[in-house]
């Protein structure tokens, strides 16, 4: 049996020698490991067995594992979208053409969640969802940390202020600190008892657990998210085709995600002409709707009647018939 080595396995060779000699092992150790290891599978190389033992429902409706398995997809989806989102904040030579190519992932991932939510939508029995929920409380897709996160990756904190004080901190002529921006943020307004006006515990549970972490999120992105990223380039970098695609960006997560969510409350919160509580106890009819919220990441991407009008025929559409 010949035991010559070829010239492709020796420059190999050569290469991992150069790559393992600083680091405090010889390369023969590394090969004695690679010679010890097992074959990768599939199953266990994705981690199969425990993916699949986390859809645990809390009830015996069947179509409570539909509402489980699809919201962690769902956030596995949100985990890609940081990822590219870090990225493009990470990136210290950023271009034009590079921005474009993760903000299209962006996109097609958003898309997806935007094509799929049919699930949501109309896979599941209407009866069974309002009694599976009940046990959910005070649980609610209200607490989607990563949905958060994607937003202040996404722009600047003041663009998330809700639209009611927006102007006010806009015009101010102060530095407006990010704690007071935070505290004055859109979807907030959603975590208030229709009732009482004090913050639901779905809230409260909330803040305890992630304000520190945004703040700190706030303030490490506060010059480079996606919307100072794009304001920083060059103007021959800001071409047609990226802002075109971050327009696009803008409509998928602040217009068509949240149509969806609407959508689906209209769907299965909405009985006899009044609205049923969400699981946070919040008024899911006046908090969903984008033309409520108004929030751009891109705000010098819109005309002021782009803004003004900001999801607003489908709401006038959808959310007036009876």
């Amino acid at each position: 049996m010949s035991t010559e080595i070829s010239p492709e396995i020796a420059s190999r060779i050569k290469l991992l020698e150069d790559k393992f000699k600083h680091s405090g092992q010889d390369m023969l150790s590394y090969l004695d490991g690679l010679l010890y290891d097992t074959y990768t599978t599939y199953w266990d190389y994705i981690r199969l067995d425990t993916l699949l033992s986390l859809q645990v429902p809390s009830t015996e409706f069947p179509d409570e594992m539909i509402f489980i398995g699809y919201h962690q997809i769902t956030e596995l989806y949100f985990k890609l979208i940081i990822h590219e989102q870090n990225q493009i904040i990470e990136n210290e030579h950023l271009t034009g053409a590079y921005f474009h190519e993760k903000a299209v992932r962006i996109n097609r991932y958003f898309k997806i969640l935007i094509n799929s939510f049919e699930v949501m939508i109309k896979g599941m029995e209407r009866e069974q969802f309002l009694k599976f929920r009940m046990s959910l409380l005070p649980a609610s897709g209200f607490q989607s940390a990563q949905f958060r996160m994607i937003e202040f990756y996404s722009t600047d904190l003041l663009n998330l202020v809700h639209p009611s004080v927006r102007s006010r901190f806009r015009e101010s002529g102060i530095d407006n600190t990010n704690e007071d921006l935070y505290e004055h943020i859109y979807w907030k307004k959603g975590g208030i008892d229709m009732y009482t006006g004090e913050k639901t515990l779905t809230l409260k549970q909330f803040e305890k657990r992630y304000t520190p972490r945004f703040l700190r999120i706030a303030a490490e992105v506060k010059n480079t998210n996606l919307n100072q990223r794009f304001n920083s380039l060059p103007d021959e970098e800001k071409t047609p085709k990226l802002l075109e695609t971050l327009r696009s960006l803008d409509q998928n997560v602040n217009i068509n995600w949240k149509l969806m969510h609407t959508g689906a409350a209209h769907r299965y919160l909405r009985k006899e002409g009044h609205a049923v509580q969400a699981t946070g106890g919040t008024n899911w009819k006046e908090f969903l709707p984008p033309s409520f919220q108004k929030i751009s990441f891109f705000p010098s991407l819109w005309n002021e009647q782009e803004h003004g009008d900001w999801g607003k025929e489908w709401v006038n559409h959808v959310l007036n018939t009876k």
